[in-house]
């Protein structure tokens, strides 16, 4: 049966091109939704800031991630922009890379 974290895992994979994070070390993943017994994965992402020229990029990236996880059908990446992303929201062991506390 699929999980929460075993999406959360798989969208590790997807990094951002500009700063070397993955989305969900980014604190950029808000929601995860897991429908129709794991068939479909449907997740509210954010980005750092609006207008990212990575933007579409990013969406598609993660969305042909989730589509690679085994049973999984059809995924959906809904842009959201509440609440706006800030710094703090960096995972825990992407801060203590970077340096930051």
């Amino acid at each position: 049966m699929l999980t929460i974290e075993d999406v959360k895992e798989a969208l590790k994979d997807v990094v951002d091109p500009e700063i070397g994070l993955s989305v969900v070390d980014l604190g950029l993943i808000y929601k995860i939704d897991i429908l129709n017994d794991g068939k479909k994965v449907a997740i509210d992402m954010t980005l750092t800031v609006r207008g990212c020229p990575l933007q579409f990029a990013l969406q598609n990236m993660a969305q042909k991630r989730l589509l690679q996880i085994p049973g999984v059908e059809e995924a959906e990446v809904r842009l959201v922009w509440d609440p706006p992303w800030n710094p703090s929201m960096i995972s825990p062991e992407a801060k203590k890379r970077f340096g930051i506390v």
